[in-house]
């Protein structure tokens, strides 16, 4: 690990000005930036430790139903609120399938939510790769392997991104409010995380020394309660990255779909909305066919970046059983493996 600087301001104002600086980083949970640091994939001159700032660990509740929750909450704080439960359970669900209960409790929302990629090249400071040192190259291009990119990717890069957390944030229409030198303003979630293009060490709308500094659930998230869920397909059920992973959820009413969300993991450099699949599903019975459908649309655009082909069918398949999965709604209890691919899908709570 190299030498670094150390720095804990006591106000967002200091910690945005110390981070301003060239070759600054923030420190939050630590649980992703320390072992970068340690391999070497990351090298910050400065850390500026954030996580006692005042006013970012609470959750509060919004006037439209809807939750804000502050940039150092941790994720297992988030996990067990009963608001949060009752009302977003999808996210709930994709937290605890996301780890182990000891990272849970030391990992953070905003760090969650800026989490760099598990790519094996990106990890490794001897290969090529321009998301780590721009204009490198990507070494992974010519062998990428199962967990790359199927969506979005481009030749200068086919990482994906690994969060479960943010992809039923994407399907929720998430806002994102950041402090900058420049002052405050919102993001939405779905436009935090940039694909590579031929700038791939771009990997954030952030500018910087901008800080997240919370996170709002809108209401209308709200409304669709319990019939949301997220699914994830990994190589192992405890505590894997994901292959493929979808967050879904319905509103139905006289036996039509009024209303459809639907995001995807594991297949790109962002959270992938899938607003085609979401569309194609308005007015359809919430039944396999219209599922089906709905998964073909989502993944039209996807080709593989390597050998990884099996993806695309993967991911069709995860997104058409989570909607499923909604259209039964979430169980009264969460599940002892959340998440998992083997939970019974049920009769839909809608018939």
């Amino acid at each position: 690990m190299r030498k670094f600087e150390y720095l804990r301001p006591t106000s967002v104002e200091e910690a945005v000005a110390a981070a301003s600086r060239p070759g600054a980083a923030y420190l939050a949970g630590g649980t992703n930036l320390l072992d970068l640091m340690k391999t070497g994939a990351a090298g910050p001159e400065l850390l500026v430790d954030v996580t006692r700032l005042p006013g970012l660990d609470a959750i509060e509740p919004l006037t439209d139903g809807g939750l804000r929750v502050g940039a150092m909450v941790r994720n297992a704080d988030v996990a067990r609120d009963a608001a949060m439960r009752r009302n977003f359970p999808m996210v709930v669900e994709a937290l605890l399938s996301g780890a182990s209960g000891q990272l849970r409790n030391m990992a953070t929302v905003g760090g969650n939510l800026l989490q760099r990629t598990r790519c094996a090249w990106f990890q490794t400071p001897e290969a090529a790769c321009g998301r780590r040192d721009p204009g490198a190259g990507c070494d992974a291009r010519d062998q990428a392997g199962r967990s790359h990119a199927v969506l979005g990717w481009s030749e200068r890069c086919v990482a994906a991104n690994p969060s479960d957390f943010c992809v039923p944030l994407a399907a929720l229409d998430a806002q994102v409010e950041i402090a900058g030198p420049g002052g405050r303003r919102d993001v939405a979630l779905r436009e935090l995380h940039r694909l590579p293009g031929d700038t791939p060490h771009v990997e954030t709308a952030l500018a910087p020394g901008e800080l997240i500094v919370a996170l709002r659930l809108p209401g209308a998230g709200a409304g669709f309660g319990r019939f949301s869920r997220y699914l994830k397909v990994r190589e192992r059920t405890s505590y894997a990255f994901a292959l493929v992973s979808a967050a879904a959820a319905l509103r139905v009413e006289g036996g039509a779909i009024l209303e459809a969300r639907l995001a995807l993991g594991g297949v790109a450099a962002r959270p992938w909305r899938a607003v085609e699949a979401e569309a194609a599903l308005i007015g359809a019975a919430p039944d396999a066919g219209a599922f089906r459908a709905a998964a073909e649309a989502a993944l039209e655009a996807a080709r593989p970046s390597g050998d990884n082909a099996f993806k695309i069918e993967l991911a069709r398949r995860t997104a058409a059983r989570a909607l499923a999965l909604a259209a039964a709604g979430a169980p009264e209890r969460m599940p002892a493996l959340p998440a998992s691919p083997f939970a019974d899908i049920g009769a839909p709570a809608h018939a």
